[in-house]
Protein backbone atom coordinates (compact mmCIF):
# COMPACT_ATOMS: atom_id res chain seq x y z
CA UNK A 1 0.00 0.00 0.00
CA UNK A 2 0.93 3.43 -0.34
CA UNK A 3 1.50 6.31 1.22
CA UNK A 4 -1.63 7.77 -1.07
CA UNK A 5 -3.72 4.57 -0.20
CA UNK A 6 -3.11 3.13 -3.81
CA UNK A 7 -2.33 -0.40 -3.50
CA UNK A 8 0.73 -1.38 -5.95
CA UNK A 9 0.99 -3.97 -8.07
CA UNK A 10 1.46 -5.00 -12.02
CA UNK A 11 -2.77 -5.20 -12.38
CA UNK A 12 -3.45 -2.28 -11.34
CA UNK A 13 -0.74 -0.05 -13.26
CA UNK A 14 -1.98 2.41 -15.13
CA UNK A 15 -5.51 1.82 -14.55
CA UNK A 16 -7.71 4.09 -12.69
CA UNK A 17 -10.37 2.55 -10.40
CA UNK A 18 -13.93 3.38 -11.91
CA UNK A 19 -16.40 4.41 -9.11
CA UNK A 20 -19.37 2.38 -8.74
CA UNK A 21 -18.50 -0.69 -10.77
CA UNK A 22 -17.81 -2.82 -7.68
CA UNK A 23 -20.03 -5.78 -7.15
CA UNK A 24 -22.16 -5.05 -3.80
CA UNK A 25 -22.13 -7.20 -0.99
CA UNK A 26 -24.53 -9.73 -0.88
CA UNK A 27 -25.51 -11.12 2.99
CA UNK A 28 -21.64 -11.95 4.50
CA UNK A 29 -20.59 -14.45 1.32
CA UNK A 30 -17.63 -13.84 -0.40
CA UNK A 31 -16.81 -12.03 -3.54
CA UNK A 32 -16.16 -14.77 -6.95
CA UNK A 33 -13.24 -14.41 -8.47
CA UNK A 34 -13.18 -13.21 -11.97
CA UNK A 35 -12.76 -9.92 -13.37
CA UNK A 36 -14.75 -7.69 -12.42
CA UNK A 37 -18.00 -6.44 -14.18
CA UNK A 38 -17.84 -2.58 -15.19
CA UNK A 39 -21.93 -2.76 -16.07
CA UNK A 40 -22.85 -2.45 -12.74
CA UNK A 41 -23.37 -4.79 -9.64
CA UNK A 42 -26.84 -7.20 -10.13
CA UNK A 43 -28.72 -5.70 -7.05
CA UNK A 44 -27.54 -2.22 -8.72
CA UNK A 45 -28.77 -2.37 -12.78
CA UNK A 46 -26.73 0.71 -14.15
CA UNK A 47 -28.58 4.17 -14.29
CA UNK A 48 -29.15 3.51 -18.28
CA UNK A 49 -31.25 0.57 -17.11
CA UNK A 50 -34.00 1.78 -15.73
CA UNK A 51 -36.96 2.31 -17.31
CA UNK A 52 -38.12 5.90 -17.00
CA UNK A 53 -41.55 6.45 -18.15
CA UNK A 54 -42.51 10.16 -18.26
CA UNK A 55 -44.68 9.88 -15.52
CA UNK A 56 -41.45 8.72 -13.14
CA UNK A 57 -39.56 11.85 -14.69
CA UNK A 58 -39.31 14.64 -12.14
CA UNK A 59 -37.89 17.40 -14.18
CA UNK A 60 -40.86 20.29 -14.25
CA UNK A 61 -42.62 20.86 -17.36
CA UNK A 62 -41.98 24.54 -19.31
CA UNK A 63 -44.90 26.87 -17.55
CA UNK A 64 -46.27 24.08 -14.93
CA UNK A 65 -46.33 25.12 -10.85
CA UNK A 66 -43.20 22.97 -9.93
CA UNK A 67 -40.90 24.45 -12.32
CA UNK A 68 -42.23 28.18 -11.18
CA UNK A 69 -41.62 26.77 -7.45
CA UNK A 70 -37.78 25.70 -8.66
CA UNK A 71 -37.20 29.34 -10.43
CA UNK A 72 -38.02 31.07 -7.30
CA UNK A 73 -36.31 28.77 -5.18
CA UNK A 74 -33.30 29.23 -7.32
CA UNK A 75 -33.60 32.99 -7.81
CA UNK A 76 -34.53 34.04 -4.27
CA UNK A 77 -30.94 34.45 -2.94
CA UNK A 78 -29.85 36.31 -6.09
CA UNK A 79 -32.97 39.02 -6.23
CA UNK A 80 -32.26 39.72 -2.65
CA UNK A 81 -28.71 40.17 -2.89
CA UNK A 82 -28.45 42.70 -5.96
CA UNK A 83 -27.43 46.25 -5.73
CA UNK A 84 -27.49 49.25 -8.25
CA UNK A 85 -23.54 49.61 -9.49
CA UNK A 86 -25.09 51.98 -12.35
CA UNK A 87 -25.34 55.97 -12.70
CA UNK A 88 -27.49 56.40 -9.27
CA UNK A 89 -24.95 54.56 -7.81
CA UNK A 90 -21.67 56.56 -8.76
CA UNK A 91 -23.84 59.79 -8.36
CA UNK A 92 -24.47 58.91 -4.52
CA UNK A 93 -21.08 58.17 -3.97
CA UNK A 94 -19.93 62.16 -5.08
CA UNK A 95 -22.85 63.12 -2.83
CA UNK A 96 -20.83 61.56 -0.10
CA UNK A 97 -17.65 63.80 -0.92
CA UNK A 98 -19.63 66.82 -1.62
CA UNK A 99 -22.62 67.08 1.42
CA UNK A 100 -20.06 68.03 4.12
CA UNK A 101 -17.82 70.50 2.42
CA UNK A 102 -21.23 71.65 1.13
CA UNK A 103 -22.95 72.30 5.01
CA UNK A 104 -19.86 74.09 6.05
CA UNK A 105 -21.07 77.17 3.62
CA UNK A 106 -24.68 77.18 3.88
CA UNK A 107 -26.91 78.25 6.63
CA UNK A 108 -29.13 75.73 7.99
CA UNK A 109 -32.14 78.19 8.79
CA UNK A 110 -31.73 79.99 5.99
CA UNK A 111 -32.07 76.78 3.63
CA UNK A 112 -34.83 76.08 5.20
CA UNK A 113 -36.85 79.17 4.40
CA UNK A 114 -36.21 78.52 0.53
CA UNK A 115 -38.30 75.86 -2.38
CA UNK A 116 -37.08 73.47 -3.36
CA UNK A 117 -36.21 75.45 -6.87
CA UNK A 118 -34.66 77.91 -5.14
CA UNK A 119 -32.87 75.82 -2.94
CA UNK A 120 -31.39 74.05 -5.85
CA UNK A 121 -30.44 77.84 -8.04
CA UNK A 122 -28.53 78.77 -5.04
CA UNK A 123 -26.55 75.77 -4.44
CA UNK A 124 -26.02 75.46 -8.21
CA UNK A 125 -22.29 77.84 -8.09
CA UNK A 126 -21.34 76.33 -4.41
CA UNK A 127 -21.73 72.68 -5.97
CA UNK A 128 -19.17 73.71 -8.67
CA UNK A 129 -16.82 75.09 -6.11
CA UNK A 130 -16.70 72.19 -4.25
CA UNK A 131 -16.27 70.02 -7.74
CA UNK A 132 -13.48 72.30 -8.48
CA UNK A 133 -11.78 71.70 -5.12
CA UNK A 134 -12.46 67.93 -4.95
CA UNK A 135 -10.99 67.62 -8.61
CA UNK A 136 -14.17 66.05 -9.73
CA UNK A 137 -15.71 66.97 -13.36
CA UNK A 138 -19.30 66.02 -14.17
CA UNK A 139 -21.34 66.50 -17.43
CA UNK A 140 -24.64 68.35 -17.64
CA UNK A 141 -26.76 65.98 -16.53
CA UNK A 142 -24.67 64.38 -13.23
CA UNK A 143 -24.71 67.49 -12.21
CA UNK A 144 -28.29 68.25 -12.53
CA UNK A 145 -28.27 65.03 -10.63
CA UNK A 146 -26.08 65.73 -8.15
CA UNK A 147 -28.26 69.18 -7.49
CA UNK A 148 -31.46 66.96 -7.00
CA UNK A 149 -29.83 64.35 -4.53
CA UNK A 150 -28.64 67.25 -2.55
CA UNK A 151 -31.71 69.45 -2.41
CA UNK A 152 -33.83 65.88 -1.25
CA UNK A 153 -30.86 65.31 1.21
CA UNK A 154 -31.49 68.65 3.05
CA UNK A 155 -35.06 69.45 2.77
CA UNK A 156 -36.67 66.23 1.51
CA UNK A 157 -36.71 62.82 2.45
CA UNK A 158 -33.65 61.81 0.81
CA UNK A 159 -33.24 58.21 -1.31
CA UNK A 160 -37.20 58.14 -0.87
CA UNK A 161 -37.90 61.26 -2.92
CA UNK A 162 -37.32 59.45 -6.27
CA UNK A 163 -39.43 56.70 -5.34
CA UNK A 164 -42.34 58.65 -3.78
CA UNK A 165 -42.23 60.80 -7.67
CA UNK A 166 -42.42 57.76 -9.04
CA UNK A 167 -46.41 57.22 -9.83
CA UNK A 168 -46.05 53.26 -10.51
CA UNK A 169 -44.84 52.42 -7.35
CA UNK A 170 -47.72 52.22 -4.77
CA UNK A 171 -46.23 50.94 -1.40
CA UNK A 172 -42.54 51.66 -0.34
CA UNK A 173 -40.85 49.33 2.37
CA UNK A 174 -37.61 50.23 4.38
CA UNK A 175 -35.88 47.15 5.85
CA UNK A 176 -33.15 49.67 7.54
CA UNK A 177 -30.52 51.18 5.55
CA UNK A 178 -29.53 48.22 3.09
CA UNK A 179 -32.65 46.88 1.75
CA UNK A 180 -35.66 49.01 0.20
CA UNK A 181 -38.60 46.88 -1.07
CA UNK A 182 -41.38 48.44 -3.58
CA UNK A 183 -44.71 47.41 -4.90
CA UNK A 184 -45.00 48.54 -8.75
CA UNK A 185 -48.86 46.73 -10.00
CA UNK A 186 -49.22 44.78 -7.12
CA UNK A 187 -46.00 43.11 -7.08
CA UNK A 188 -43.19 43.59 -4.77
CA UNK A 189 -39.46 43.89 -6.27
CA UNK A 190 -36.28 45.41 -4.84
CA UNK A 191 -35.86 49.14 -5.00
CA UNK A 192 -32.54 50.44 -6.22
CA UNK A 193 -31.54 52.80 -3.15
CA UNK A 194 -30.16 52.26 -0.13
CA UNK A 195 -29.23 55.08 2.82
CA UNK A 196 -25.61 56.13 4.15
CA UNK A 197 -25.81 54.34 7.40
CA UNK A 198 -28.55 53.43 9.94
CA UNK A 199 -28.21 57.28 11.73
CA UNK A 200 -29.11 58.53 7.97
CA UNK A 201 -32.29 56.65 7.85
CA UNK A 202 -33.50 57.45 11.90
CA UNK A 203 -32.72 61.49 11.01
CA UNK A 204 -35.39 60.63 8.23
CA UNK A 205 -38.07 58.81 9.76
CA UNK A 206 -37.96 61.59 12.67
CA UNK A 207 -38.02 64.00 10.01
CA UNK A 208 -41.05 62.11 8.81
CA UNK A 209 -42.92 62.19 12.37
CA UNK A 210 -42.13 65.22 13.17
CA UNK A 211 -44.31 66.63 10.23
CA UNK A 212 -47.40 65.78 12.35
CA UNK A 213 -46.25 66.18 15.49
CA UNK A 214 -45.36 63.08 16.64
CA UNK A 215 -41.92 61.26 17.58
CA UNK A 216 -40.22 58.54 17.33
CA UNK A 217 -37.06 57.33 20.21
CA UNK A 218 -36.19 55.12 22.31
CA UNK A 219 -39.48 55.39 24.92
CA UNK A 220 -41.59 55.56 21.42
CA UNK A 221 -40.26 53.07 19.38
CA UNK A 222 -42.94 53.07 17.02
CA UNK A 223 -45.20 55.47 15.15
CA UNK A 224 -47.99 56.30 12.57
CA UNK A 225 -47.68 59.20 10.50
CA UNK A 226 -48.74 60.91 7.29
CA UNK A 227 -46.69 62.75 4.43
CA UNK A 228 -47.95 65.60 2.99
CA UNK A 229 -50.23 63.97 0.39
CA UNK A 230 -51.94 62.12 2.62
CA UNK A 231 -49.90 59.13 2.50
CA UNK A 232 -49.59 56.41 5.26
CA UNK A 233 -46.49 56.22 7.12
CA UNK A 234 -45.34 53.41 9.51
CA UNK A 235 -42.06 53.53 11.76
CA UNK A 236 -40.66 51.21 13.87
CA UNK A 237 -37.34 51.35 15.18
CA UNK A 238 -34.26 49.20 17.63
CA UNK A 239 -34.67 47.43 19.28
CA UNK A 240 -37.81 46.01 18.11
CA UNK A 241 -36.68 46.46 14.36
CA UNK A 242 -33.72 43.97 14.57
CA UNK A 243 -32.40 45.10 10.56
CA UNK A 244 -32.66 48.54 11.68
CA UNK A 245 -35.38 51.41 11.57
CA UNK A 246 -38.02 49.75 9.03
CA UNK A 247 -40.46 52.68 7.30
CA UNK A 248 -43.47 51.64 5.58
CA UNK A 249 -45.47 54.13 3.52
CA UNK A 250 -48.66 53.19 1.77
CA UNK A 251 -48.68 55.76 -1.18
CA UNK A 252 -51.90 57.62 -2.25
CA UNK A 253 -52.83 58.20 -6.38
CA UNK A 254 -52.74 61.93 -6.88
CA UNK A 255 -55.59 61.34 -9.01
CA UNK A 256 -58.64 60.16 -6.45
CA UNK A 257 -60.21 56.59 -7.70
CA UNK A 258 -63.49 56.55 -8.50
CA UNK A 259 -65.89 52.92 -8.72
CA UNK A 260 -66.26 53.74 -12.52
CA UNK A 261 -62.25 53.80 -12.60
CA UNK A 262 -62.39 50.23 -10.63
CA UNK A 263 -64.97 49.07 -12.93
CA UNK A 264 -62.54 49.77 -15.90
CA UNK A 265 -59.75 48.30 -14.29
CA UNK A 266 -61.54 44.94 -14.02
CA UNK A 267 -62.10 45.40 -10.71
CA UNK A 268 -65.92 44.92 -10.52
CA UNK A 269 -68.64 44.27 -12.64
CA UNK A 270 -70.73 47.09 -13.87
CA UNK A 271 -73.77 45.46 -12.23
CA UNK A 272 -71.79 45.84 -9.01
CA UNK A 273 -70.66 49.72 -9.72
CA UNK A 274 -74.24 50.81 -9.73
CA UNK A 275 -75.36 48.72 -6.93
CA UNK A 276 -72.18 50.29 -4.69
CA UNK A 277 -73.02 53.92 -5.94
CA UNK A 278 -76.76 53.70 -5.44
CA UNK A 279 -75.89 52.31 -1.66
CA UNK A 280 -73.36 55.22 -1.21
CA UNK A 281 -76.09 57.41 -2.18
CA UNK A 282 -79.15 55.99 -0.48
CA UNK A 283 -77.45 56.25 2.84
CA UNK A 284 -76.84 52.70 3.54
CA UNK A 285 -74.57 51.58 6.42
CA UNK A 286 -71.69 49.36 5.12
CA UNK A 287 -68.65 47.66 5.89
CA UNK A 288 -65.60 47.39 3.79
CA UNK A 289 -64.09 44.10 4.98
CA UNK A 290 -60.54 42.89 3.15
CA UNK A 291 -57.18 41.96 4.28
CA UNK A 292 -54.14 44.39 4.35
CA UNK A 293 -53.28 46.74 1.18
CA UNK A 294 -56.29 44.64 -0.37
CA UNK A 295 -57.53 48.36 -1.10
CA UNK A 296 -60.34 48.92 1.90
CA UNK A 297 -59.65 52.62 1.91
CA UNK A 298 -59.20 52.84 -1.71
CA UNK A 299 -63.05 51.79 -1.52
CA UNK A 300 -64.21 53.80 1.22
CA UNK A 301 -62.82 57.09 -0.71
CA UNK A 302 -64.90 55.86 -4.04
CA UNK A 303 -67.81 55.17 -2.38
CA UNK A 304 -67.83 58.28 -0.42
CA UNK A 305 -68.03 60.53 -3.96
CA UNK A 306 -71.83 59.37 -3.70
CA UNK A 307 -72.56 61.33 -0.47
CA UNK A 308 -74.68 64.10 -1.09
CA UNK A 309 -72.73 67.40 -0.47
CA UNK A 310 -75.42 68.80 1.69
CA UNK A 311 -74.89 66.53 4.38
CA UNK A 312 -72.20 67.09 7.39
CA UNK A 313 -69.64 64.07 7.42
CA UNK A 314 -67.40 63.13 9.90
CA UNK A 315 -64.45 60.94 9.40
CA UNK A 316 -62.44 59.24 12.43
CA UNK A 317 -58.54 58.01 11.62
CA UNK A 318 -55.55 56.79 13.73
CA UNK A 319 -53.59 58.36 10.84
CA UNK A 320 -56.08 60.62 8.48
CA UNK A 321 -55.83 58.94 4.81
CA UNK A 322 -59.22 59.20 3.71
CA UNK A 323 -59.68 62.01 0.98
CA UNK A 324 -63.34 63.29 0.38
CA UNK A 325 -64.85 65.55 -1.66
CA UNK A 326 -67.46 67.09 -0.23
CA UNK A 327 -67.30 70.45 1.14
CA UNK A 328 -68.73 70.13 4.67
CA UNK A 329 -66.46 67.00 5.70
CA UNK A 330 -64.46 67.15 9.03
CA UNK A 331 -61.60 65.08 9.31
CA UNK A 332 -60.74 64.12 13.06
CA UNK A 333 -57.10 62.01 14.35
CA UNK A 334 -56.61 60.16 17.22
CA UNK A 335 -53.41 61.15 19.68
CA UNK A 336 -50.92 58.91 21.02
CA UNK A 337 -50.02 59.15 24.88
CA UNK A 338 -47.39 61.14 26.04
CA UNK A 339 -44.41 60.69 27.78
CA UNK A 340 -45.81 60.26 30.93
CA UNK A 341 -48.13 57.51 29.26
CA UNK A 342 -50.84 60.26 29.29
CA UNK A 343 -53.06 62.34 27.24
CA UNK A 344 -54.22 59.75 24.58
CA UNK A 345 -57.50 60.00 22.97
CA UNK A 346 -58.32 56.93 21.26
CA UNK A 347 -60.94 55.76 18.09
CA UNK A 348 -63.58 55.40 20.77
CA UNK A 349 -63.40 58.62 22.48
CA UNK A 350 -63.27 60.12 19.00
CA UNK A 351 -66.75 58.50 18.40
CA UNK A 352 -68.57 59.34 21.56
CA UNK A 353 -67.74 63.20 20.73
CA UNK A 354 -68.30 62.80 16.91
CA UNK A 355 -72.09 61.87 18.41
CA UNK A 356 -72.06 65.42 19.56
CA UNK A 357 -70.88 67.38 16.63
CA UNK A 358 -74.77 66.90 15.07
CA UNK A 359 -72.90 64.48 12.01
CA UNK A 360 -74.86 63.77 9.38
CA UNK A 361 -72.78 60.33 8.79
CA UNK A 362 -69.30 58.89 10.82
CA UNK A 363 -67.06 57.43 8.78
CA UNK A 364 -64.20 55.10 10.63
CA UNK A 365 -60.99 54.35 9.27
CA UNK A 366 -60.94 51.38 10.36
CA UNK A 367 -62.76 49.76 14.03
CA UNK A 368 -60.40 47.51 16.00
CA UNK A 369 -62.05 47.44 19.20
CA UNK A 370 -64.66 48.98 21.53
CA UNK A 371 -65.31 51.06 18.89
CA UNK A 372 -67.32 48.77 17.28
CA UNK A 373 -70.40 49.14 19.90
CA UNK A 374 -70.47 52.76 19.45
CA UNK A 375 -70.44 52.74 15.96
CA UNK A 376 -73.22 50.09 16.05
CA UNK A 377 -75.12 52.40 18.25
CA UNK A 378 -75.09 55.35 15.71
CA UNK A 379 -76.09 53.45 12.86
CA UNK A 380 -79.24 52.77 14.74
CA UNK A 381 -79.89 56.03 15.99
CA UNK A 382 -80.39 58.61 13.05
CA UNK A 383 -76.71 58.46 11.60
CA UNK A 384 -77.78 56.38 8.40
CA UNK A 385 -74.85 56.09 5.78
CA UNK A 386 -72.57 55.65 8.00
CA UNK A 387 -69.18 53.45 6.72
CA UNK A 388 -66.67 51.97 8.29
CA UNK A 389 -63.82 49.30 7.59
CA UNK A 390 -62.08 45.92 8.97
CA UNK A 391 -59.85 43.47 8.68
CA UNK A 392 -60.74 39.96 7.81
CA UNK A 393 -61.15 37.24 4.92
CA UNK A 394 -64.99 36.64 3.99
CA UNK A 395 -68.45 38.62 4.82
CA UNK A 396 -69.46 35.85 7.42
CA UNK A 397 -65.96 35.87 9.35
CA UNK A 398 -66.81 39.99 9.43
CA UNK A 399 -69.87 39.88 11.37
CA UNK A 400 -68.10 37.39 13.46
CA UNK A 401 -64.97 39.81 13.79
CA UNK A 402 -67.60 42.65 14.74
CA UNK A 403 -69.45 40.16 17.50
CA UNK A 404 -65.85 39.39 19.19
CA UNK A 405 -64.67 43.11 19.47
CA UNK A 406 -67.83 44.18 21.21
CA UNK A 407 -67.23 41.50 23.21
CA UNK A 408 -63.78 42.05 24.15
CA UNK A 409 -64.71 45.42 25.48
CA UNK A 410 -65.94 46.21 29.16
CA UNK A 411 -69.42 46.78 27.54
CA UNK A 412 -71.30 43.58 29.64
CA UNK A 413 -74.02 42.54 26.75
CA UNK A 414 -75.48 39.19 25.69
CA UNK A 415 -74.34 38.01 22.80
CA UNK A 416 -77.67 37.73 21.20
CA UNK A 417 -78.01 41.37 22.16
CA UNK A 418 -74.92 42.19 19.95
CA UNK A 419 -75.83 39.90 16.87
CA UNK A 420 -79.25 41.93 16.97
CA UNK A 421 -77.57 45.19 17.18
CA UNK A 422 -75.12 44.36 14.46
CA UNK A 423 -78.17 42.68 12.25
CA UNK A 424 -80.14 45.52 12.69
CA UNK A 425 -77.44 48.68 12.09
CA UNK A 426 -75.22 47.09 8.94
CA UNK A 427 -76.94 47.14 5.32
CA UNK A 428 -73.83 45.91 3.34
CA UNK A 429 -70.73 44.40 3.56
CA UNK A 430 -68.26 44.89 0.56
CA UNK A 431 -65.69 42.48 0.28
CA UNK A 432 -62.23 43.34 -1.40
CA UNK A 433 -59.64 41.44 -1.94
CA UNK A 434 -55.81 41.17 -3.19
CA UNK A 435 -55.51 37.98 -5.61
CA UNK A 436 -51.79 36.23 -6.23
CA UNK A 437 -51.37 37.86 -9.73
CA UNK A 438 -51.78 41.89 -7.50
CA UNK A 439 -54.69 42.57 -9.17
CA UNK A 440 -57.78 44.06 -6.40
CA UNK A 441 -60.69 42.44 -7.09
CA UNK A 442 -63.78 42.82 -5.07
CA UNK A 443 -65.21 39.46 -4.29
CA UNK A 444 -68.31 40.04 -2.23
CA UNK A 445 -71.27 41.78 -2.19
CA UNK A 446 -73.21 40.47 0.92
CA UNK A 447 -76.68 41.71 2.65
CA UNK A 448 -77.18 41.46 6.42
CA UNK A 449 -80.91 40.61 6.54
CA UNK A 450 -81.40 40.23 10.12
CA UNK A 451 -81.75 37.25 12.94
CA UNK A 452 -83.06 33.75 12.68
CA UNK A 453 -82.49 32.36 15.66
CA UNK A 454 -79.46 33.29 17.47
CA UNK A 455 -77.67 33.46 13.96
CA UNK A 456 -77.33 36.51 11.87
CA UNK A 457 -79.05 35.53 8.50
CA UNK A 458 -76.67 37.32 5.26
CA UNK A 459 -77.71 36.65 1.26
CA UNK A 460 -75.08 36.99 -1.20
CA UNK A 461 -76.30 39.45 -4.14
CA UNK A 462 -72.60 39.43 -5.92
CA UNK A 463 -69.84 37.28 -6.30
CA UNK A 464 -66.32 36.80 -7.98
CA UNK A 465 -65.38 33.14 -9.12
CA UNK A 466 -62.14 31.46 -10.13
CA UNK A 467 -62.20 29.87 -13.46
CA UNK A 468 -58.15 29.97 -15.23
CA UNK A 469 -55.04 31.54 -14.94
CA UNK A 470 -53.02 33.05 -18.24
CA UNK A 471 -49.59 31.40 -19.02
CA UNK A 472 -48.26 34.58 -17.01
CA UNK A 473 -49.82 34.70 -14.22
CA UNK A 474 -52.92 36.61 -14.42
CA UNK A 475 -56.22 35.43 -13.04
CA UNK A 476 -59.31 35.31 -14.74
CA UNK A 477 -62.57 35.03 -13.31
CA UNK A 478 -66.10 36.08 -13.94
CA UNK A 479 -68.65 38.38 -11.62
CA UNK A 480 -71.67 36.18 -11.23
CA UNK A 481 -74.96 38.24 -10.08
CA UNK A 482 -76.72 35.73 -7.84
CA UNK A 483 -80.18 36.96 -9.15
CA UNK A 484 -82.06 37.83 -5.78
CA UNK A 485 -84.26 40.38 -4.50
CA UNK A 486 -82.10 42.91 -2.34
CA UNK A 487 -83.47 43.16 1.29
CA UNK A 488 -82.05 47.04 1.00
CA UNK A 489 -84.87 47.80 -1.78
CA UNK A 490 -86.81 50.25 0.52
CA UNK A 491 -84.20 52.18 1.67
CA UNK A 492 -83.26 52.81 -2.26
CA UNK A 493 -87.00 53.29 -3.17
CA UNK A 494 -86.73 56.19 -0.49
CA UNK A 495 -84.82 57.80 -2.90
CA UNK A 496 -86.03 57.09 -5.54
CA UNK A 497 -83.73 54.49 -7.07
CA UNK A 498 -85.63 51.50 -6.29
CA UNK A 499 -85.72 50.34 -10.10
CA UNK A 500 -82.00 51.05 -11.44
CA UNK A 501 -81.64 49.09 -7.73
CA UNK A 502 -83.81 46.11 -8.58
CA UNK A 503 -82.52 45.93 -12.26
CA UNK A 504 -78.70 45.71 -11.35
CA UNK A 505 -79.02 43.15 -8.71
CA UNK A 506 -81.59 40.72 -10.99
Amino acid sequence: MSAFGRRSGAGMAGQRPSFGVARPMKGGGTTPPGPMPVEGGEQFPPLEALPMDEEMSFEPAAGDAMSRLHERMSSATENASSRNEGFEASIHRIKEQVLPRLLERVDPEAAATLSKDELAEEFRPIIGEVLAELKINLNRREQFALEKVLVDELLGLGPLEELLNDALVTDIMVNGPDQTFIEKKGKLQLAQIQFRDEEHLFQIAQRIVNKVGRRIDQTTPLADARLSDGSRVNVIIPPLSLKGTAISIRKFSEKPITLDMMKNFGSMSDKMATVLKIAGASRMNIVVSGGTGSGKTTMLNAMSKLIDPGERVITIEDAAELRLQQPHWLPLETRPPNLEGQGAITIRDLVINALRMRPDRIILGEIRGAECFDLLAAMNTGHDGSMATLHSNSPRECLARMENMVMMSDIKVPKEAISRQIADSVDLIVQVKRLRDGSRRTTNITEVIGMEGDVIVTQELFKFEYLDETADGKIIGEYRCMGLRPYTLEKAKQFGFDKPYLEACL
